[in-house]
């Protein structure tokens, strides 16, 4: 089948190489000049496990293309797949300025027949929205041209997002018409041979499972930094506790690791989405509300935990600093907790050494000349001239590391621990102070006054 991708991003690079991949012809549309220009001389813009090589082999196959020629781009595609940016607004809500260009411009140059594909995260009523751009655009064309708009929203994982839209748990069709609905179940249909993974449903119902997924997702990660929190004030390990409540079936163990908050292009935005959308309707979403204010606590927690340590001054510290992705598998910093640690050591007077595997080019893009900002080649380089050191991002790598040699290169040997990696007895063996998230006696965070005191800002 033929297909168009509107926006080059992580989901629609993703989007049009896998279903390339399953023998499609695919333009990927994009107004960025400069970013077509590196896909088509074989760069990735992203870093994604898997994402270069299926570019590279369908691209030279001829069903992958780029294209910055929008009539071209709607010429092409029976689906029109609209895969941009939702950036969030000032208020919280979801910014719909690029998915509205999109439809405008598929109005503008359809000729024939189109499917028009919302794959962005979108609020409820968007598609909506995006049918009456796409009328007004053929009105004001004097043209009348019958087309269809679906929501059909991704559910990639950053990190494992080619083996998510390749072997995908679901597959959420929302239309209101059951000719559409067909053609997508046959687009889909290579992808959904072992057993039925397409779940149809009405538009609205469609746009309201993306957030609600992720915003479910965001809720137990919330929940769980909750009980951390408290663990500490009680004396309790959180480690201990996530076995025992993982291990009923109604709650499982995903998504309920403790850690220093979540990050990201799409939990953060989402929920806020969601609850902004919410509040226009006029009701209070607490839970939601309270979901992303636990997280922006959270990921204060380890500059806290410093602060705590050096009887709240850091001035002239330097903090080796493992991980600055979201996540690990990715370059992606959009509202990493890394980005909040570092902000506040640096206005603590604090300087910072750095480490991470793919995300070193995007924190000099973020940072460009920041003083008390070195980054290094390495886990164990980021450690040399350093007094102590935090991890932040569950990297392979760190989870088995050399601790006496941490030990011996480390000025003061304290490890600030803000994903759980690592065992306080063993260290506490080794000579090394460790603090956890919601470790209990091995954390004595909560027991001071000063602790007390800025957590309950």
């Amino acid at each position: 089948m033929k297909l168009t991708i509107f926006g080059s991003g992580y989901v629609g690079l993703v989007t049009g190489a896998c279903m390339a991949e399953m023998g499609n012809h695919v333009v990927c549309y994009d107004i960025d000049e400069s970013k077509i220009e590196r896909l088509n001389n074989g760069e990735v813009p992203i870093y994604e496990p898997g994402l270069d090589a299926y570019l590279a082999r369908n691209m030279e196959s001829g069903r992958l293309e780029f294209t910055t020629d929008v009539k071209k781009a709607v010429d092409h595609g029976l689906f029109q797949f609209i895969s941009v940016g939702t950036p969030p607004d000032e208020d919280g809500s979801a910014d719909l300025k690029h998915v509205l260009a999109v439809a405008k411009a598929i109005g503008e140059n359809m000729d024939e027949y189109r499917i028009v594909v919302d794959k962005s995260t979108v609020p409820v009523g968007t598609a909506d929205k995006v049918s009456a751009e796409i009328k007004k655009a053929l009105t004001a064309r004097s043209r009348s041209i019958e087309f269809d708009v679906v929501s059909n929203p991704e559910f990639l994982k950053e990190g494992a997002a080619i083996s998510d839209f390749m072997k995908p748990d679901r597959i959420v069709i929302g239309t209101d018409n059951p000719r559409t609905t067909e053609l997508l179940k046959s687009l889909y249909e290579p992808f959904n041979r072992s057993h039925d993974r397409v779940i149809g449903m009405d538009i609205r119902s469609a746009e309201l499972t993306k957030y609600a997924a992720n915003a479910m997702l965001a809720t137990k990660i919330s929940f769980m930094n909750e009980l951390a929190n408290l663990a500490e004030r009680f004396g309790a390990d959180i480690e201990n506790v996530r076995l025992g409540i993982g291990s009923d079936p109604r709650i499982g163990y995903h998504f309920i690791y403790p850690g220093a908050g979540y990050g990201g292009s799409c939990f953060p935005k989402d929920v806020r989405a969601l609850a902004k959308s919410s509040a226009d309707t006029g009701y209070d979403a607490a839970l939601l509300n309270a979901v992303d204010d636990v997280n922006s606590r959270q990921k204060y927690r380890i500059s806290k935990k410093l602060l705590d340590h050096y009887e709240g001054d850091l001035t002239g510290k330097t903090i080796a600093l493992w991980g600055l992705s979201f996540k690990p598998l990715t370059d992606d910093m959009r509202e990493a907790p890394s980005r909040i640690i570092m902000e506040e050591l640096w206005e603590a007077g604090a300087s910072v050494r750095a480490y991470d595997p793919e995300a070193m080019q995007e924190a000099a893009r973020l940072y460009p000349e920041q003083a008390g900002l070195e980054l290094c080649d390495s886990a164990y380089v980021a450690l040399e001239g350093s007094d102590t050191l935090v991890i932040i991002t569950e990297w392979q790598e760190f989870r088995s590391p050399d601790f006496e040699r941490i030990k011996n290169a480390l000025a003061d040997p304290v490890i600030f621990d803000g994903r759980n990696l690592y065992d306080p007895a063993i260290l506490e063996a080794l000579g090394i102070t460790y603090y956890g998230i919601g470790r209990g006696n091995a954390d004595s965070y909560s027991k001071s006054l000063y602790g007390r005191r800025k957590t309950d800002q």
